[in-house]
């Protein structure tokens, strides 16, 4: 046994005992720093890929992108003229701590550690893309949402990151909903916020952790200690802290995607709201918004160089955009009335509104798309959120072990020539837009003994597309009748030809998927390379943008129609899961 610590950006984290099994394996005793248990836990290496297709000559510059999702962490490297040219990936450990009441955490050093052994693995198998000056910037996206809490002093978090679609506040949403004036409900920050109260977002994540999780309590009311070393951030604010040195001086910044998700800025104004933090806060504890919250500046300029970073050293962050705003981005759907829809371990569609900030009455989030840099307009955008789409194929390989990889799930759903009438909601950490019902929990509706596990996998698809629609009609209603001819696809599931087809019929409109797929990534990419001279404006981003394949609508209306009001149907079935 050899003990060793694991780097966390120059710094030492986590204790960690590693036992040789074998020449290829290592057992990795995890001693998790916000428990007194060890578990077995191997962190997974990192999966490196490199392009040797794509333009690396002296000619073009590199810029990079940290893509920080929900289940892995990588960096991907693009060349100027918007290829990749290199890649690695690897994921970190998911931690349910109370399945059945939808607890979902990551441990904050698991993913600061594993995003660092992807840059090492990535430089060391293509050292050339690390090349002094020829790597010009580097953009980050995230999982907007999750919430970590650290000190600045120490670099320890106080708990574990509670991720996005954790639902364990619901509680907390249903008292505030309650108490919130003249009948509003979960509108009463919606005005200021464009954000329906939610379990989804990050304010009631943090006055969760401040109720329970007593030495964070305990320091922010020492107003002449550590109160001003207490941190809270999303995962951009804690991957440029890490990328920094993970010091006290290290950067705290957040960009307005991602402030624009907690329920505590101003949408409008660009600012962290006083009155919204007195509302979650303000019973339990005067809160340091000064220093307990970061700066918030605009998702393309040059923040500065990442320091004990390894291979980065050097290195400009120059961009940070929220995964779902890289994606819109990447997609260059940069002009009022465009529209992306991402299908990760959630599906997101997202349509750019101009500096216009529209309000829904649909149920969809008003939200910036992106300000290029501090003196630039705000660029606003409509948003659905569903949260489970990939996760779910995830659920049935992992749970119900019906499919041994995603792509089984493809074959075995053209096994059978439809769904025979079986239909899967998966409400399994309630149903965010445009319902916002957090007491809906999944189902199978419409099962008999003639289903088979093809049944359940088309099922489990199909699924994804009649949400996207549910988002799509809700999008059209609040734009005033826009018509969206044309949806721009991304992201894992946008691989699957059987979903795109049939989410094309039931549209009724044409589907584009783009030639470079990591649209996430290379939206982080271009903001980070717009602010440090790659690109010269985003007239340069829509000129790279290629369509890899379309599909067409093929459905007979009447068709459409029949599996679209069944599924409304099944919809409400899996409403007020409190009757057990």
């Amino acid at each position: 046994k050899i003990g060793f610590k694991i780097a966390r950006y120059g710094r030492s984290v986590a204790s960690q005992t590693i036992q040789r099994e074998s020449a290829s394996v290592l057992r990795v005793q995890y001693i998790s720093i916000m428990s007194a248990t060890a578990e077995d836990y191997v962190p997974p290496e990192p999966t490196v890929k490199i392009f040797s297709d794509a333009s690396t000559s002296s000619s073009v510059d590199f810029v990079a992108a940290l893509d920080i999702g929900t289940s892995s962490t990588r960096i991907i490297i693009f060349n100027s003229i918007g290829e990749i040219c290199g890649s690695a990936q690897a994921e970190f450990q998911q931690l349910f701590p109370k399945p059945g009441g939808g607890w979902h955490e990551h441990n904050p050093f698991d993913i600061s550690s594993q995003t660092r052994r992807c840059i090492d693995a990535l430089a060391r198998d293509a050292p050339h893309l690390f090349a002094e000056g020829r790597l010009k910037g580097i953009g980050i996206t995230n999982m907007r949402e999750t919430t970590i809490v650290w000190n600045a002093k120490t670099g320890e978090p106080y708990y574990k990151a509670i991720v996005w679609d954790d639902v364990r506040t619901a509680d907390i949403v249903s008292r505030m909903e309650r108490e919130a004036p003249d009948g509003l409900g979960i509108d009463r920050f919606r005005a200021t916020t464009g954000l329906p109260l939610s379990t989804y977002f990050s304010a009631t994540k943090m006055r969760w952790l401040i109720e329970n999780v007593p030495s964070l309590r305990k320091d922010l009311e020492d107003k002449d200690g550590e109160r001003s070393n207490v941190r809270f951030g999303t995962v951009d604010t804690w991957a440029i802290y890490q990328l920094t040195g993970a010091t006290e001086s290290s950067t705290y910044v957040t960009d307005i995607t991602n402030a624009s998700r907690t329920l505590l800025m101003d949408i409008h104004k660009r600012e962290w709201d006083e009155t919204l933090i007195n509302a979650f806060f303000g019973d339990l504890v005067d809160f340091p918004t000064a220093s307990a919250l970061p700066k918030i500046i605009s998702s393309s300029e040059v923040i500065g160089p990442c320091h004990s970073s390894g291979a980065l050293d050097g290195v400009p962050i120059a961009g940070i955009l929220g995964d779902q705003q890289a994606a819109l981005f990447g997609q260059a759907a940069l002009n009022p009335g465009e529209a992306k829809c991402t299908y990760g371990t959630g599906l997101f569609l997202m349509m750019n509104t101009g500096a216009t900030c529209v309000p829904s009455t649909n149920g969809l989030l008003t939200t910036p798309a992106y300000q290029l840099g501090p003196d630039a307009d705000i660029v606003y955008a409509l948003e659905g959120s569903v949260s489970h789409a990939g996760s779910v194929i995830q659920w049935l390989r992992d749970k119900l072990q019906i499919i041994e990889s995603a792509t089984d799930s493809e074959e075995l759903a053209l096994s059978v020539p439809n769904n025979e009438g079986l239909y899967f909601v998966p409400a399994f950490a309630g149903l965010f837009a445009p319902y916002w019902r957090s007491d809906a929990r999944g189902c199978l509706v419409g099962m008999t003994a003639g289903h088979h596990r093809g049944h359940v996998c088309r099922a489990a698809l199909e699924a994804s597309a009649y949400q996207a629609k549910e988002l799509l009609r809700a999008m059209e209603q609040d734009s005033k009748g826009t018509d969206l001819t044309t949806l721009k696809v991304d992201g894992g599931m946008s691989m699957n030809d059987f979903l795109m087809t049939f989410q094309s019929d039931i549209l009724g409109s044409k589907v584009v998927r783009p030639k470079i797929n990591e649209t996430t990534a290379l939206g982080a990419a271009f903001a980070a390379g717009l602010a440090t001279g790659v690109w010269s404006s985003t007239d340069d981003i829509m000129a790279m943008w290629t369509a890899a394949k379309t599909w067409t609508p093929s459905m007979a209306d009447e068709e459409r129609e029949k599996y679209w009001s069944a599924w409304k149907r099944a919809v409400v079935k899996s409403f007020d899961s409190d009757w057990f």
